[in-house]
């Protein structure tokens, strides 16, 4: 009971929200190696990805408008893979055999299909524990992870935090590049869900607000641009002639099969996809089930599908909304060496949870890790009268 409370502290302070929270997760491989039984490391694992999750069941009904019972299935549901893959891989044995029992099941957290809902995941802390090392940081925090099933793991816990000290000590978020602007916008569930003219002119209002600022490239949230046509492609690309800028901008582009999670880059005389999300929210967005029956529907998956793109002669890591709470997308990217990272959402249905604060936390970690430059834009709520 003692293994199991730890693990529920852990997961709700480190998946927090805070970026410097990350590396408390680093304990997790620990809780889970000197669990008594199998049983014990089932609950250990179960306490810690849902205190981790602990804000989906509140989005999922916010989203659906559903029965609290609806966002309660599908957190144990999500919670199910983690729990199956790291009692399976525990070993009651100690030594190095259950330090590799553990890297597997991280690794298998990590990459489809059970990486599909591998949130949480403590490899995430590399950025706090190690910025601009890079592959190396990734590599000395998952020695680390090895390192505290061990018999060594006080030893290890006081190197990590060390460095989680000095980190933190010195600690500077990551920045847009020169000339590139996020923004962010409060227009809750209403953003991308109809077409409305007067939303759209809005926002094209402030893209223009930036560029005499001095933006030359404006990134606006996932759906900004809504449903994706040749009349908003039109509206879109004479509402910035003359200004000298680009626009990338989330959509949804439609066919008859199903539609793209997508950013659109759009410039003086052209708008083309940028990127189609390598993974939409499983079960809201992507349905999988449906071609299995023979109907059409839901968000494309592509899964290793474009990790990097060129944008404004820029090698851009695009990341839409979920896919920057897995490891995978992330990682696939980095391996493409681009230039800087752009994540997107549209966060409205995550008010008074902390999933925005995790999506943002776990970007910024990476950004860090790859000393690379971030530019974030997300829509939350409205703003309360």
């Amino acid at each position: 009971m003692a293994l199991v409370a730890a693990a529920i502290v852990l997961g709700a302070i480190a998946w927090s929200g805070h970026v410097l929270a990350l590396p408390l997760a680093l304990a997790f491989p620990a809780l889970w190696a000197f669990a008594p039984t199998r049983t014990a490391s089932a609950a250990v694992s179960a306490g810690y990805f849902l205190a981790a999750s602990r804000g989906l069941p509140q989005g999922v009904v916010k989203f659906y408008g559903s029965d609290f019972s609806i966002g309660i299935a599908l957190w144990i549901g999500a919670a199910a893979a983690f729990v199956l893959v790291n009692t399976v891989l525990w070993q009651k044995r100690p030594g190095w055999g259950r330090a590799a029992g553990y890297g597997l099941a991280a690794l298998l957290m990590s990459v489809p299909p059970f990486g599909i809902v591998g949130w949480a995941g403590p490899i995430t802390a590399a950025g706090v524990l190690f910025p601009g090392w890079g592959w190396w940081g990734l590599a000395a925090t998952a020695v680390i992870l090895l390192g505290m099933t061990t018999r060594w793991w006080p030893a290890t816990a006081i190197v990590a935090i060390g460095f989680w000290a000095w980190s933190g000590a010195n600690w500077i978020a990551p920045a847009p590049p020169a000339g590139w602007v996020g923004l962010d916008t409060r227009l809750g569930s209403a953003l991308g869900r109809t077409p409305d003219l007067a939303q759209s002119a809005v926002l094209l209002q402030r893209a223009r607000q930036a560029a005499a600022s001095g933006a030359r490239v404006v990134v606006l949230p996932e759906s900004a641009a809504g449903l994706w046509t040749l009349t908003a492609s039109m509206f879109w690309m004479d509402g910035i002639r003359g200004a000298g800028i680009t626009v990338i901008a989330g959509a949804a582009i439609v066919d008859r099969r199903g539609y793209d999670n997508a950013m659109m880059e759009i410039g003086e005389g052209q708008a083309r996809k940028l990127y189609g999300e390598r993974m939409p929210v499983p079960v809201s967005m992507w349905q999988p089930w449906l071609a299995w029956i023979g109907q059409d529907g839901g968000a494309r998956a592509s899964f290793f599908g474009d990790p990097v793109v060129m944008s404004a002669g820029r090698r851009v890591a695009p990341l839409i909304c979920y896919e920057q709470l897995l490891v995978w997308p992330v990682l696939q990217s980095m391996l493409n060496s681009p230039d800087m990272i752009v994540a997107i959402g549209n966060d409205w249905w995550t008010a008074d949870t902390s999933i925005l604060g995790i999506q943002k936390a776990s970007t910024q970690a990476w950004a860090k890790l790859f000393a690379l430059p971030l530019v974030l834009a997300f829509n939350t709520g409205r703003e309360r009268s």
